[in-house]
């Protein structure tokens, strides 16, 4: 593959822009950074050192991405949001470090002034996978492929999502859930959870995930508390809102905090409510 360093940022001798590439003047490219045949990085856009930037991928809009990112051929970052009430304002899309996007990934940017998308650091969003204006994405997510995420969905740190599935707009994936391939998810999936079906039901506890995450190691994780707690909580006869208030008056670690700490603001009016559990 033939490179030629162009007069962006000549000063930084490492970076390299294929001669059938277009890279606007006014992007701020770092030192290592690869733009490869057939892209286009538009103005506004900001590139950090060691990024590469793959074969007919289009980068524009007000983007900042940080530093050794690997993005695929035919990836779009930066566009417009698929949403009505868009009237063009100059919202931003911010993506942090170490994070690879497969073939046909697509980021939108956010609805209105002064709103961001964001997706965080040492995630892999895999191919044809669709991130909506206004998602928040976490650290150390895997999206497996073709998920699309819709509008405004928040993705908390090490979820997994299982491939070719959507995710509901407001939607909120907790903390280490897993979702299994093709589940229809409408409504929030807790910390800890395992949630698989259509439609979507909880199913118990994402304990393979917890096993490999490394929290068994952590004196301070008690998997039995977290289980008891889950269990008042889904399993009760009772409203989970009265499960939840019994569960927050009794013993809580850090985990089983996480998950009730979820839950109070899942059944607020502003959120969707959590996924319903199986009936077995």
């Amino acid at each position: 593959m033939e490179y030629k360093n162009t007069e962006i940022k000549s000063s930084l001798s490492g970076v390299k822009v294929h001669q059938n590439s277009y890279v606007d003047p006014s992007a701020e490219l770092h030192d290592g950074v690869v733009i490869s045949q057939g892209a286009i990085v538009g103005p506004n856009v900001t590139i950090g050192a060691g990024t590469e930037i793959g074969p007919n991928a289009v980068i524009t809009g007000k983007t900042q991405i940080g530093i050794n990112n690997k993005v695929f051929p035919n990836v779009y970052i930066g566009l417009d949001p698929q949403d009505l009430k868009y009237k063009g304002a100059p919202t931003e899309v911010i993506i942090g470090d170490n994070n690879t996007f497969r073939e046909c990934v697509t980021i939108n940017k956010a609805t209105n002034e002064g709103e961001k998308t964001i997706i965080g650091n040492n995630n892999l969003l895999m191919a044809y996978t669709h991130i909506g204006h206004n998602c928040e994405l976490g650290n150390g997510i895997v999206i497996s492929n073709s998920v699309q995420v819709a509008g405004h969905v928040k993705v908390e740190d090490k979820a997994i999502i299982g491939g070719c599935l959507g995710i509901h707009q407001f939607v909120h994936i907790g903390f280490l859930a897993m979702i299994g391939g093709m589940t229809r998810v409408d409504r929030d999936v807790p910390p800890f959870c395992l949630a698989e079906g259509h439609p979507g039901r909880l199913r118990g506890l994402n304990r393979i995930g917890i096993k490999r995450s490394g929290l068994m190691d952590n004196k301070d994780f008690d998997l039995k508390l977290l289980q008891n707690t889950w269990n008042l909580l889904f399993k009760s006869n009772d409203s989970i809102s009265n499960s939840l208030e019994k569960a927050m008056k009794g013993k809580l670690d850090l985990s089983s905090s996480k998950l009730c700490n979820f839950l109070k603001e899942s059944i607020s009016k502003q959120r969707r409510g959590p996924m319903p559990t199986v009936n077995l």
